[in-house]
């Protein structure tokens, strides 16, 4: 029995080494495909900020985008939904073209003035480049399921800099209500050297934490932060459907997909022409500025109208970043009705809307507490958890299943019918065991 016990621990050991290697190229490689990003979208952001003409010629740059996703980039049109469908069956390597057309396609959308995120650029490029280690290593199924989850944190982790919520992200993305535990070590590694990989080469993330008083959770405060999470809830339930809706609009409407974000270019550039340029681009100064000073309360709804437009469209870019300038700008605004200070409430909003876009309430909550700090956590718990409840079955990954559920008092399949009827709701037709 001693000697049974002794191999089992033996097997444990080699088999976590392995892991360890392969996390930490992972997480290499994620690192590196994040800096280029990041440095790619900054040159990009600032280039167009010194020529705003540029967002002029978007339905040019839109229609190049789509052009070369028609022409090249068929097989990984799919972006993030391709790699959760992976994960769920496996069926062949995801082309290592999906990392530089993604890329190409995102700052193209950056530079002429679309808004949208970077968070599903960095994942399609950390996971397309781990999945070619199934050629070197040979994985099964099982193991390459394990290293596209990898990458999904290194991806996320190096791009926001949030190790916890990129290892955890990794896991709950997947499916509503479910965690899988086997791939955690695998996920923490590549979270944790992806994170360190970008910043060793010199590229830092925004500071949004701001010293402010956090109160004592009494009854007021409790009842303050639950509103508030519904709130931030039901915002990016109307978001993710909202994006949606666009999306099946200009896929019905034009059958040459190159106009979709040609067309959808022109009325943005129309739009910005009118109102300006703060709602376009990640909208980085904004979200800053919700933790410091009284923004108008429209912010919000202006830059859900514009990001769902842009990727509707079908522009390249994130979902995320977007969030969080929903969430901060949302949660200022809500500073004017509920009694807790603008700070707190936009540091809840910017991770609980995307929290509950993403049906990732851990990974959101572990998001806030790592950018805002341990002294907020309880309040940004519950509003993650709130708004994780309150978003409905829309989100923003249609290929995400339905694990155990978000509901306790309603089956699996009960909660895979609600809002079946609206065209623009995701189905999630396959439930996870």
């Amino acid at each position: 029995m001693k000697r049974l016990y002794q191999l089992r621990q033996f097997i444990v050991f080699s088999q976590l080494s392995k892991w360890f290697i392969i996390s930490c190229i992972v997480g290499i490689l994620s690192g590196l495909g994040s800096a280029v990003l990041l440095a790619s979208l900054e040159w990009a952001t600032d280039w167009r900020e010194s020529h705003v003409w540029i967002i002029a010629l978007l339905p040019l740059g839109g229609f190049l985008s789509g052009w070369l996703y028609y022409r090249y980039g068929k097989t990984v049109e799919a972006g993030n939904n391709l790699l959760l469908e992976e994960i769920h069956n496996s069926k062949k390597i995801i082309p290592l073209r999906m990392a530089p057309m993604v890329l190409l396609g995102t700052i193209l959308t950056h530079l002429f003035g679309g808004s949208a995120g970077r968070e599903g650029t960095a994942l399609q490029i950390a996971a397309s480049l781990a999945d070619q280690l199934t050629k070197i290593f040979n994985f099964t199924s099982s193991d390459r399921r394990i290293l596209l989850m990898a990458g999904l944190s290194g991806g996320f982790a190096s791009v926001f800099g949030t190790p916890l919520a990129g290892t955890i992200f990794g896991l709950e993305v997947l499916a509503i209500g479910t965690i899988n535990h086997n791939a955690l070590f695998p996920c923490l590694i590549a979270a944790v050297v992806g994170d360190r990989m970008t910043l060793s080469l010199g590229l830092h993330h925004t500071a949004y934490r701001h010293a402010t008083l956090i109160p004592a959770i009494n009854l007021m405060e409790l009842i303050s932060a639950i509103l508030a999470g519904l709130a931030f809830g039901i915002t990016a339930m109307l978001f993710a459907k909202l994006t949606h809706r666009f999306s099946h609009f200009f896929k019905s409407k034009i059958s040459y997909a190159p106009l979709r974000p040609a067309i959808g270019g022109l009325i943005i550039a129309l739009i910005v022409w009118e109102i300006g340029t703060k709602y376009i681009g990640l909208g980085i100064p904004t979200i800053v500025e919700a933790f410091n000073q009284q923004l108008p309360p429209w912010d919000f709804a202006a830059k859900i109208g514009l990001t769902a437009l842009t990727l509707g469209a079908g522009f390249k870019g994130g979902e995320v970043t977007p969030l969080f300038f929903i969430g901060a700008t949302l949660g200022n605004a809500l500073s004017l009705i509920l009694p807790l200070s603008a700070p707190l409430l936009a540091g809840m909003g910017f991770v609980a809307v995307f929290g509950g876009a993403a049906n990732t309430p851990i990974s959101a909550t572990l998001m806030g507490i790592e950018l805002f700090g341990i002294e907020s956590g309880v309040f940004i718990a519950i509003a993650c958890t709130m708004s994780y409840l309150s978003s409905g079955r829309a989100g923003i990954y249609s290929a995400q299943k339905i694990g155990s559920g978000k509901y306790h008092f309603m089956s699996k399949e009960e909660e895979l019918n609600l809002d079946s009827h609206s065209p623009s709701t995701p189905k999630n037709e396959e439930l996870v065991p």
